[in-house]
């Protein structure tokens, strides 16, 4: 491909198709991005928000409804027993005040969603239902909102490094992975909010999330705290894509000999033990019920009916679906006001660490929702508040961009893997429950020695091909960031899963299988050639401002 039609060239040489500047640059569109955008708005910051895919459609929430945390200040019953049921799940590595604090900003997003004009649905009695979010017309709505609120939006426009200008996050550089053109956007402060990542095993709306801002964040130098509580998986109708288990509350479940079993591991351990188990929706009597499940799971009772089952009446096989760092635990350290450990970046969302809030884990739909609303809300003030203290030093600075493997490896020096090696070998070590569900030091250990081979591999050798145009260029820039990204991410959570020996929360180990009161700490972790892990004490201070 001639030079000039190279994107990746063309960043190398700072040659840009579309340069802007911004108080606040947001990445990511979700619900926690798009939170954090009108936060700044509202602070007075200008706002540039760079989406992967399309802002509005993109993420696992436009796929299918959730739960969300929506408790009335004056209520505080139902408070003091959300916060007294969360706490025993949390084992003992969370701080009630941050808890307190979610439920306090879930409420008052939601309420301003009402404000501003959003349905929401109501029951029989005509009551407005705000303790479930509709996904897409969530984002959707969400969208309208931004772009009311004079949000510049860049749409599949994937960003692939960060800028920096004395240590201090100044930006980013990236792609349009439609037309191979170029960006920069210049801004005073950053807030990542790229989600977390589910090592594309194909639950639905996460093919986006590859860990991409875990990347960037690193090679600024930030820190990551409870890595190891990322093992998340999630019931799915076998073949299917969607993972959600509440619909199983009304389920009666069997192995594949036919025996019943529980919720969670036993079903686990009936899938391996037995080769598959089942369900059957015997619990739902009435029709009012059912007609609420088919609602609330549309995209799961399609699926059974494509295949002629009706789960009412008929057991159907279902599999569990890794959901990785989305809807867990661990990400980036964070303080309070949601600043990572680099000056001007911030972050929000399932990127960032929910040790706070869930503790071990696992948070399920509810926490995860009212998290992202909340840290996208408090890191998009808190990146404005950031920006006017630069002031007019922003536009003037001298930046760097600081994107390395993955995008500026030597393009003479081609690499013995590619993408899609890389992507297998990562998968292979991340998705099985016996790799990941269940861990063992053993077995820790050997991923983390495969990893460290292929980082030294691709650190020095390129994972591009040959692009016949800009267009498949860019994309194939976008796809070896991703997998940079999912193989450093990988690393730290094996690294992490490696150090804390003994089985809490998300973290399963079958070497040691219960629970050790001595190891109620939280683990620091970060590095790219050279992977750190560190014990920091159980306090949220103490996780976001260790050095």
């Amino acid at each position: 491909m001639a030079l000039e039609l190279d994107p990746g060239s063309r960043l190398a040489r700072r040659s840009y198709d579309t340069s802007l500047v911004a108080d606040v640059l947001v990445i990511g569109g979700g619900p926690a991005g798009a939170w954090a955008a009108l936060t700044a708005t509202e602070a007075g910051a200008r706002v540039v928000l760079v989406e992967k895919g399309y802002t509005g459609t993109a993420g696992p929430l436009s796929s299918a409804n959730t739960g969300i945390y929506y408790i009335k200040p004056d209520d505080p019953i139902h408070r003091r027993g959300m916060v007294t049921a969360r706490m025993p799940l949390a084992f003992g590595l969370a701080d009630e005040r941050w808890l307190e604090r979610t439920l306090d900003q879930s409420y008052a997003n939601l309420d301003a969603m009402a404000n501003w004009g959003y349905k929401w649905p109501k029951n029989e009695a005509g009551q407005e239902y705000r303790a479930r979010l509709r996904g897409p017309d969530t984002l959707a709505f969400l969208r309208r909102r931004l772009t009311y609120a004079r949000v510049v939006l860049l749409d599949h426009s994937p960003a692939l490094e960060l800028l920096m200008s004395n240590g201090v996050a100044a930006g980013a550089t990236g792609v349009n992975r439609q037309t191979g053109t170029t960006w920069c956007v210049r801004a005073a402060a950053v807030v990542l909010a790229t989600g977390g990542t589910a090592f594309l095993s194909g639950v639905a709306g996460t093919r986006g999330n590859t860990g991409d801002g875990y990347l960037f964040a690193a090679e600024a130098g930030a820190q990551f705290s409870g890595m190891e509580f990322s093992s998340q998986y999630a019931p799915a109708p076998y073949g299917g894509v969607l993972s959600r288990g509440a619909h199983l509350e009304y389920a009666t479940l069997f192995d594949n000999a036919g025996n019943e079993i529980t919720r969670g591991r036993k079903t686990v351990e009936a899938i391996e033990g037995t080769g598959a188990a089942w369900a059957i929706l015997d619990k739902a009597k009435d029709e009012a019920t059912r007609a609420m499940l088919r609602k609330t799971h549309a995209h799961i009772f399609l699926h059974l009916e494509r295949l002629g089952i009706d789960p009412f009446r008929e057991k159907y096989r279902i599999d569990f679906r890794l959901e990785g760092t989305i809807r867990a635990v661990g990400g980036l350290a964070i303080d309070d006001d949601l600043a990572t450990t680099v000056p001007g970046l911030f972050a929000a969302g399932d990127i960032t660490s929910k040790e706070n809030v869930v503790g071990a884990g696992p948070p399920g739909g509810g926490p995860a929702a009212a998290w992202a609303l909340a840290s996208g809300s408090w890191a998009g003030k808190s990146a404005a508040v950031f920006a006017k203290r630069l002031g007019p030093l922003a536009k003037a600075r001298p930046v760097e961009p600081i994107g390395m493997t993955g995008l500026r490896t030597a393009k003479d020096r081609k690499s013995d893997l590619s993408i899609a090696d890389v992507t297998a070998s990562v998968q292979a070590e991340m998705i099985p429950f016996d790799r990941n569900y269940w861990r063992s030091g053993v077995n820790l250990a050997g991923s983390l020695e495969r990893f460290g081979r292929e980082w030294r591999e691709i650190s020095n050798g390129s994972l591009l091909g040959e692009a016949v145009d800009t267009r498949s260029a860019a994309r194939d820039l976008m796809r070896s960031r991703e997998t940079t990204a999912m193989l450093a991410t990988a690393r730290w959570i094996n690294a992490s899963a490696l150090e804390r020996t003994e089985t809490r929360g998300l973290h399963r180990r079958s070497d040691f299988p219960d629970l050790d009161p001595a190891q109620e700490h939280r683990l620091l972790s970060g590095g790219l050639d050279d992977v750190w892990v560190r014990r920091v004490p159980a306090t949220p201070a103490a996780a976001a401002i260790a050095s």
